[in-house]
């Protein structure tokens, strides 16, 4: 567990940098926007396709690890929507709350994942991370999409051709591609020595954008549904994937991995797609800050529970 919290803890030291630099303004506004734009666009795709170009992707179990996850994400947005038919359909107005609560449940934080499983398991722990970035984000955004148009505010019908465009366009997806290709086909010295240089700066200021997009002053508003919010994610979500492990036989690092995934906050990116397409945007702000606090505690606590099974 110490080992653990010693990974664990400069990761949320440098988010909580990045929040006081944003707070006090020492860094404005618009160069954040330009920091989390690169990063998003060229640093860490750049760490992805040097994990995966490089990797022996033979030692995975790389059928159950995919499975595995695939499964939790389905039995998660089953297990939601169920509950809101059930539960939540006497109140007309609860759509655009339930789709950022969605949204918080089933996605998750690729840069947060990536900063802990480096640390803590290297090499083959981020070739790992790497693949569940390329298995999850595209099945996430279009059930998160299809959600939100149900759910939300807008009158507007799903572009499912503009999904598709979003999906296949999306740098993380485009850097997973590469990254297998070049495992295929090899890759330079002189190229792969470049991407790592460029890669490695990458982490840091990612975590750095992740403490500028926290919004603390909102939570007051929907404790309640804040509360369900962080729990189903934080806790509801690792949990499935435990039983899916169990079930489907993931055992070792793999297991780990998929556990981190699950365990780890909702992406950034939930704000602007809630706010863009009907969504309560203040919930999900308040869903994502809050769920990266509350991450410092109940992460620790799900990798150990992962490396005890």
């Amino acid at each position: 567990m110490s080992a653990t919290l010693n990974a664990i803890t400069p990761i949320f030291l440098i988010i909580a940098t990045g929040y006081l630099l944003f707070r006090f303004r020492v860094v404005g506004e618009t160069v954040w926007s330009a920091i989390e734009h690169i990063c998003f666009y060229l640093l860490l795709p750049a760490l992805i396709i040097r994990t995966l170009s490089r990797a022996n992707l033979g030692d995975l179990p790389v059928f159950d690890f995919v499975l595995v996850l695939l499964v939790a994400i389905v039995g998660m947005a089953v297990i939601l929507i169920s509950t809101h038919a059930l539960v939540w359909r006497r109140y007309p107005e609860s759509g655009p709350s339930f789709s950022s609560i969605f949204q918080g449940a089933t996605r998750f934080h690729g840069f947060v994942a990536i900063a802990v499983i480096g640390p803590l398991y290297g090499d083959e722990g981020l070739a790992l991370a790497a693949l569940a970035l390329a298995v999850m984000v595209p099945p996430l955004n279009i059930i998160s999409v299809i959600v939100l148009s149900v759910y939300g505010r807008s009158d507007t019908p799903p572009n499912f051709a503009s999904v598709a465009k979003k999906i296949f366009s999306n740098p993380l997806i485009i850097a997973c591609v590469l990254g297998l290709g070049f495992n295929l086909a090899g890759i330079p010295d002189i190229l792969f020595d470049t991407i790592e240089i460029v890669g490695a700066g990458g982490l840091g200021l990612a975590l750095l954008a992740v403490g500028s997009g926290m919004k603390l002053g909102q939570a007051a508003r929907h404790k309640t549904l804040l509360l369900i919010g962080v729990t189903v994610r934080l806790v509801g979500m690792p949990a499935i994937i435990i039983l899916m492990s169990w079930l489907l036989g993931l055992e070792g690092l793999a297991r780990t991995v998929a556990i981190i995934a699950g365990a780890v906050p909702t992406a950034a990116s939930a704000y602007v797609m809630a706010r863009k397409m009907g969504g309560d945007a203040e919930l999900m702000s308040s869903i994502v800050t809050f769920q990266i606090i509350v991450a410092f505690f109940t992460l620790p606590l799900f990798i150990y529970i992962a490396e005890q099974l």
